[in-house]
């Protein structure tokens, strides 16, 4: 099961952190070339390197329109 990230707005202040922590990991593990097959139940199943930037910049963009982004 995919998750839709087309309504950031609809998740909670700490589903937003967590989120933005597993993508920070995600792409680090893609850079380091240690990234692991995510079981399809993992809220990041299915993306690439381009998907986890392009959403983590949503997702930053997000956390700044609530005030709380970062610094």
């Amino acid at each position: 099961m995919k998750t839709d990230y087309k309504n950031l707005e609809a998740l909670s202040d700490k589903k937003l952190r967590t989120l933005r922590n597993n993508l920070n990991n995600r792409i680090e593990s893609f850079i380091k070339g240690g990234e692991k097959n995510l079981p399809p139940s993992h809220m990041l199943h299915g993306l690439d390197d381009g998907d986890c930037k392009n959403l983590l910049k949503e997702v930053l963009m997000e956390m700044k329109k609530r005030g709380g982004g970062e610094k």
